[in-house]
């Protein structure tokens, strides 16, 4: 009985269950202000723990495509095991915070589940759910957008308590939604793999002009995006304390910056289906662009007004990351899907790396000028995406 009614919303089943599992990905920044607090993390401490689950998720996608699990197994299996795994990993985080090298080690591991979860998400999607591919991964993004917010929306109605609470929160959500994937089982409108995938099938996709476009637009989208998210804790800390309010503001003010993120993903996705993923992504990364050029010369301005560049900011930073997917989707070859997504994953993941430690490393003297380090992301991303404009094929829809 709950297969069965599980079944006949499988899109609402795959992205409450990413929702679940991806809030493990930055359960640490949530609870960051109370590690700085109680444990003495800086800034640059919990840059390092995101720089390290980041590198967990490049080596995960990486084992994936290498291995071929994600052509070769089902997806819900490998989704289901990550979810548990990384559900361990987080909340044992808690006994060894106080421990740097520990702590580390531990996040790299959370980084290695989360790649079975989010890019094995987006094959879920596609084989529940072929038509309006834009659309439907939107809503997956838009979950994914709001599993990060997640932990400061976590720590938010859990000031009072320990942080621990927080982090033990998120690794009961990532259980359930294990559960759920695992009850609903892998869709029907992808081919059987081979099962000789390897990474250089992955990367094969990349000789196709096409493909290679719409990737290079994703990595410049990657370099500014989780840098953003990272940063959003110390810009939204900046401007409550410039109103003089109380700092329990911070984490619920950080949510709703990332949190709309979900907004500008499932609107794009709206929109994808009349004007086409290239139309929106391209737009929304010209618009996170230019926030991100503006946002360090007008830090005069008041901070209530700030504040409301910086939903704008999270509005459009994520909204054009479903577009990418669905664009790139439609490009690679259907038997090998999950691991060329899985390799763009791991290449634009490992972007994020350079542009996180930058902004991390600096921001004690740099402030909101660290900014201006992001902008080479949207600025060659749209350049990448140029020669797409006058392709119908990937122009004009979702193919």
């Amino acid at each position: 009985m709950t297969a069965t009614l599980l079944r006949r919303y499988p899109l609402l089943t795959i992205v409450l269950a990413q929702l679940f599992g991806t809030s493990l990905w930055f359960s640490v920044n949530g609870v960051g202000l109370s590690l700085s607090r109680d444990l003495g993390v800086s800034e640059a401490d919990l840059g390092r723990l995101t720089l390290t689950v980041q590198a967990g998720f490049i080596a995960g996608t990486l084992f994936i495509a290498t291995t071929g699990l994600a052509d070769r197994f089902r997806a819900s299996r490998i989704f289901a095991a990550s979810c548990l795994a990384g559900a361990l990993t987080n909340a044992v985080f808690v006994l060894a915070a106080a421990h740097p090298p520990h702590a580390l080690l531990l996040r790299f591991a959370t980084g290695l589940c989360l790649a079975g979860i989010y890019p094995l998400g987006m094959k879920l999607v596609i084989g529940w759910t072929p038509r309006y591919t834009g659309a439907a991964l939107a809503w997956l993004v838009g979950m994914l957008t709001l599993g990060t917010a997640l932990p400061h929306l976590l720590r938010g109605s859990t000031l009072g308590l320990p942080w621990e609470w927080s982090l033990l929160g998120a690794s009961i959500l990532a259980v359930l939604g294990g559960i759920g994937i695992f009850v609903l089982g892998d869709g029907t409108h992808l081919p059987s793999s081979s099962g000789k995938t390897r990474v250089l099938d992955g990367l094969a996709a990349l000789r196709e002009p096409r493909f290679r476009a719409v990737a290079g637009g994703y990595f410049g989208h990657c370099w500014e995006l989780y840098a953003f998210w990272t940063l959003t804790p110390f810009l939204v800390a900046r401007e409550v304390a410039r109103l003089g309010a109380a700092e329990a503001w911070v984490p619920w003010l950080s949510f709703t910056v990332i949190a709309l993120g979900f907004l500008g993903c499932v609107g794009g996705g709206q929109l994808s289906r009349r004007l086409g993923s290239l139309w929106v992504a391209r737009r929304a990364l010209a618009a996170s662009g230019l926030i991100c050029l503006v946002y360090p010369l007008v830090g005069w301005l008041p901070p209530g007004l700030l504040l409301i560049l910086l939903v704008l900011w999270g509005l459009s930073v994520i909204a054009d990351s479903p577009q990418f997917s669905a664009l790139a989707a439609a490009s690679a070859p259907r038997e090998r899907v999950g691991s060329t997504l899985a390799v763009m994953n791991a290449v634009g993941f490992a972007l994020t790396i350079p542009s996180i430690y930058l902004t991390t490393a600096l921001w004690e003297w740099q402030g909101g000028w660290v900014l201006w380090w992001l902008l080479p992301g949207p600025i060659l991303g749209l350049m990448a995406l140029q020669p797409l404009h006058r392709q119908d094929p990937l122009a004009s829809g979702d193919a």
